[in-house]
């Protein structure tokens, strides 16, 4: 999961990039409102934590910005405002969920996968597919009941995967969710990949689409 951190206090917005990357996702920091926009907009996110408090453009108008041009990722605000008022302002401008400030960082990570359970159409925090069954709370992936081991990559290629089922995912795509953007990405590693957790798990769990990608089928 992709998630792009916008807050303009430098020290909380690496700790929390931090927080998140210790979850397994891969986070990137914002830290002012015009270039959040411009990110939020051009780039693809799995959700977005967005502090309303911003230089350069406020917070609210950067989340109206964002659902003006139909980014439908979840967004959890992080404010010090904490009336009611905001709050509601803040969930009818397109917000998701809302987190005041200060907060505990295993909160803000059990509200980020509850939205990206429910943006997927999961309820359960137990994802489960095709005899695959990954816990979002703790990184345990099992297959028709027997625990899997999988690098850090591996199992982020399978959780986004997981996340988007019946989907076909291109290379292209995972790419674009498992690595930030600074990093050297190489769309060919994602075969590497694939061919590893095909081995760990079933070789016909995860199908490839000739021309377009891979698909993880419900059944």
């Amino acid at each position: 999961m992709k998630i792009l951190v916008v807050e303009d206090e430098l020290t909380l917005g690496e700790q929390i990039v931090h927080g998140l990357e210790q979850t397994g996702w891969v986070a990137e920091l914002s830290t002012d409102g015009i270039d959040a926009l411009y990110r939020a907009t051009s780039e693809p996110w799995d959700a977005i934590v967005l502090d309303l408090g911003l230089p350069k453009l406020d917070g609210l108008t950067v989340l109206k910005g964002i659902r003006d041009e139909n980014v439908s990722c979840p967004v959890v605000i992080l404010s010090a405002r904490d009336e009611l008022t905001q709050r509601v302002e803040g969930l009818n401008a397109g917000a998701d969920d809302y987190l005041t400030k200060p907060f505990q960082m295993v909160e803000l990570v059990a509200r980020l996968r509850a939205q990206l359970r429910r943006s997927s159409g999961n309820a359960s925090p137990v994802i489960q597919a095709n005899g695959i069954s990954l816990d979002t709370r703790t990184s345990k992936v099992l297959y028709r009941g027997e625990v899997v081991e999988l690098t850090a990559l591996e199992f982020k290629v399978l959780s986004y995967m997981m996340h988007h089922v019946n989907k076909v995912i291109s290379r292209t795509e995972l790419v674009e969710h498992i690595y930030k953007q600074d990093f050297d990405r190489d769309s060919n590693t994602i075969e590497v990949f694939i061919g590893r957790i095909r081995r760990k798990i079933n070789s016909q769990v995860i199908q490839t689409v000739r021309g377009l990608g891979y698909r993880i089928n419900a059944e």
